[in-house]
């Protein structure tokens, strides 16, 4: 389903989620003080602006209350950044998404109208740290605290048998979701599965069991 969205903030990190949100289908206005930043990003949204997000002024010509999800992806100017997320929840934002660095950061902006916070470089490096820990991961995506999904290769123990014969559940307190190989990914997982040595498998569970499984 299309969303709406307001985009604030145009540097890497708002032109990348601007490029993905196009390529996702959702309508996204663009904002930014920079005319060289909304000028690049047009061909990317749905419309853009030039603009200072701390102008209540300015903020309340953009309709606040008709977009589905607010982002607030400035930088490098935390005031402003503070300014920002405060004043679209007084102006009826249903949804704040607001960039944080540090964690004292996130809890000035929680306090101040954010609904919900993103840590690009935290979230970047914790996954970094992750993938790159063991050669037997190739993918991370974290769920909570104590779960996540990871993709993983193979193990040889594991391959040519089946899921049913390797009790996998049972034994191991994890679930295969799916396989992937060359980029395509097989989500019809049953007990008669067998296990291929050249694809790669989605496994859920909590990080100490998968850890404990794999060997990482």
């Amino acid at each position: 389903m299309m969303r709406s969205f307001l985009l604030i903030g145009l540097g890497r990190f708002g032109r990348h989620i601007a490029m993905k949100l196009k390529e996702l289908g959702h309508e996204v206005m663009a904002v930014d003080k920079c005319e060289e930043r909304v000028n690049d990003i047009l061909p990317y949204v749905t419309n853009a602006q030039i603009g200072d997000s701390t102008s209540e002024i300015f903020l309340k010509s953009l309709g606040i209350g008709n977009y589905d999800v607010c982002i607030v992806s400035i930088g490098n100017d935390f005031q402003g950044s503070l300014e920002t997320t405060s004043l679209l929840k007084e102006l009826g934002a249903k949804l704040v998404v607001s960039r944080a660095a540090r964690d004292v950061q996130a809890k000035f902006l929680l306090r101040n109208g954010a609904d919900e916070i993103v840590y690009p470089e935290k979230q970047l490096a914790y996954w970094t740290a992750i993938r790159y820990s063991s050669a037997h991961i190739f993918d991370y995506v974290e769920l909570s605290a104590t779960h996540a999904i990871f993709e993983i290769a193979v193990p040889k123990a594991w391959i040519g048998k089946a899921v049913g014969e390797l009790d996998i559940r049972r034994h191991y307190n994890i679930t295969i979701m799916a396989l992937k190989k060359d980029g395509q990914l097989d989500m019809a997982i049953n007990s008669s599965t067998c296990l291929p040595g050249d694809a790669t498998i989605l496994v859920l569970g909590s990080n100490r069991d998968i850890q404990k499984c794999f060997h990482i």
